[in-house]
């Protein structure tokens, strides 16, 4: 049966503080969101906000004011900082799609040494970048029906994954963070705290922005046990390294018996069909493996899995894969920069988290995530598509392998392809409509 007022309305062309009080009177006034709009058309967002948001003490009101952050101009390590958070919305620079070479490269600690090994890696991106193009031209020949233009951008795009895993962590990118006010305020809390002064630095500035656009959502008062205690934890959260890691394993924590249960639906999966959430309830992956930095800053990208960020260090080695791609005169000049770059990065009186300035994106670091059942089989199939980067494709292949392994009966649909060149690539691109 159908009220005779029902109805809906959508809202979304409002301040968003003001767009979250519409949404939390509705808790103290059951009246149509109608009623409201109209006193917000009138008076003006601030002075609505005026009248009811300072005396509402529940913090779910700023769950429901979304705003969008432009954060320019940082490194990579600031970037994933402000992506570390599980409910973190966004977008990245890629990598895998555009030319990095003339973007800025940070030197924290402003010394003519540090610039020196940064500026070699990025000669070296430079000069592989124009190295590689014929040769993978001449490896994946353009092939009969194929588009030239798609083609183009493909050999390009590939050459930018060989590329990419000489490129500073240093190097400067650019990300957007579309958040709530609530997440706003909780993440920059323990952003301020960070073992690095650059997301730091970023933390008070997106504090201040916010702050200034958004007064009556940014008044948290601050308590000097709370902030403490925060800054312990990030001391021992921030970054993550195990020397043990150094091939895949996983340990499933699976409730088999309440699994079986849904037999039939683990098993009549489609393909590009997810599990239902509720699956949830029966326990999760933990997967470890060893990976190139550049293909963690991907995987970090699934917020269904519960992740430490890696410490990006020289203790793990280069990830082969990126040799492996080089025409062999390439290849002996990259040992050598290699070797060159480990000895003087060693040298460098910095933290280990300093360092990571100086590193270059294709050295391994370890990797470890926990996944809910639905959280592993939506990873280890889009991650094992032939689009991926490969050194990530692969291991998320074996994630698919080992849940074929932990779970009775259920249906997987990983990308098993070896894969090796695909011109899709090509096409994963935006462009502006002629």
């Amino acid at each position: 049966m159908k009220p005779k007022n029902r109805q809906i309305i959508i809202v979304d062309d409002i301040q968003p503080e003001a767009n979250a009080m519409l949404q939390a009177l509705y808790s103290r006034s059951p009246r149509s969101v109608t009623v409201h709009l109209e006193q917000v058309r009138t008076k003006g967002a601030e002075k609505f906000m005026a009248d009811y948001y300072v005396g509402y003490g529940h913090k779910s009101i700023g769950d429901c004011g979304t705003t969008s952050i432009f954060v320019e101009n940082v490194s990579m390590l600031v970037a994933k900082a402000v992506q570390d958070w599980p409910l973190y919305s966004g977008q990245e620079a890629s990598t895998r799609y555009l030319d990095m070479a003339a973007q800025e490269v940070l030197n924290p600690l402003e010394t003519a040494e540090g610039k020196a090994i940064q500026d070699a890696w990025m000669a070296f991106y430079r000069h592989a970048i124009d190295a590689l193009v014929p040769v993978l031209k001449a490896r994946f020949p353009l092939k009969e029906g194929e588009k030239e233009s798609v083609y183009e951008k493909a050999i390009k795009a590939r050459a930018f994954d060989i590329s990419r895993g000489f490129l500073p962590a240093g190097v400067t990118t650019y990300a957007a963070w579309h958040t709530n006010l609530r997440q706003a305020h909780d993440h920059l809390k323990e952003m301020r705290h960070h073992p690095l002064l650059e997301v730091r630095e970023v933390a008070k500035m997106i504090h201040d922005a916010l702050k200034a656009k958004y007064s009556s959502s940014f008044l948290h008062k601050e308590y000097p046990a709370d902030e403490e205690y925060v800054e312990k934890s990030m001391k021992e959260f921030a970054y993550f390294d195990d020397a043990s890691i150094t091939n895949f394993s996983y340990s499933p924590r699976l409730d088999l018996a309440g699994l079986a249960v849904h037999q039939s639906l683990l098993a009549e999966r489609p393909a590009k069909a997810e599990l239902h959430n509720r699956f949830r309830e029966y326990g999760d992956i933990v997967f470890s493996f060893p990976l190139d930095f550049g293909s963690y800053r991907d995987l970090q990208r699934q917020r269904s899995a519960v992740q430490e960020m890696p410490l990006l260090t020289m203790r793990h080695g280069f990830h082969p894969w990126y040799l492996e791609q080089l025409p062999e005169d390439l290849r002996a000049e990259a040992k050598i920069l290699l070797a060159e770059q480990a000895k003087r990065i060693a040298a460098l009186s910095a933290s280990d988290e300093v360092k990571q300035y100086y590193i270059a994106m294709g050295h391994i670091v370890t990797v470890r995530m926990s996944c809910s059942l639905p959280s592993a089989v939506y990873i280890a199939e889009l991650r094992s598509s032939d689009t991926v980067h490969p050194t990530l494709r692969i291991e998320a292949q074996r994630m698919g392998d080992a849940i074929l392994a932990s779970v009775p009966g259920i249906t997987m649909h990983h990308d098993k392809s070896p894969g090796t060149w695909n011109i899709k690539r090509g096409a994963q691109d935006i462009v502006k409509k002629e």
